[in-house]
């Protein structure tokens, strides 16, 4: 059992959640809004309200985490905004977590945002990881066929445990 933590944890991130918990891990999951908290807490998570733009907003949300998942491959915003998101912050996230007691990531490789800002951000992970070595899973399973994707994001999870 480890604990595990989703950064963006909306519809795919609660199923996820959910599949992790049936499987006996304690999870926490993360949303930029207050109003979906209790969508989170239903699926058997923790809820916290953290924005992945403002990483040190998620600082208090590593605590004791196992494994973190990073599940913004269909995040919302401008091109800049979501470049930001897969690049210096995502960076400065993954600095973060190398204090932490995370020894996994999971990092969401597809999704709706362009694949050459998903594919920067998936060489950001695979850098941080392999220079620190720490385990990593790229999630490229298309979210489209949401129970592969599904099937493929716990086996990534517990990979990395």
């Amino acid at each position: 059992m480890a604990r595990c933590l989703i950064v963006g944890c909306g519809c795919r991130g609660r199923a996820l959640a959910g599949e992790l918990r049936r499987r006996g891990h304690v999870v926490r999951g993360t949303t930029r809004r207050a109003e979906h908290l209790a969508e989170i807490e239903g699926a058997g998570a923790e809820a916290v309200l953290a924005d992945p733009d403002r990483v040190a907003t998620l600082a208090p949300a590593l605590d004791q985490v196992g494994v973190a998942c990073i599940l913004l491959g269909s995040a919302s915003g401008s091109a800049e905004q979501l470049r930001a998101l897969h690049g210096p912050r995502l960076e400065m996230l993954l600095v973060r977590v190398l204090d932490t007691t995370v020894r996994g990531v999971v990092y969401e490789a597809r999704g709706s945002v362009a694949r050459e800002i998903l594919d920067a951000g998936a060489a950001i992970v695979r850098g941080a990881c392999e220079a620190s070595k720490i385990p990593y899973s790229l999630l490229d399973a298309d979210p489209a066929e949401h129970q592969r994707w599904l099937a493929v994001a716990a086996r990534a999870v517990e990979s990395n445990l």
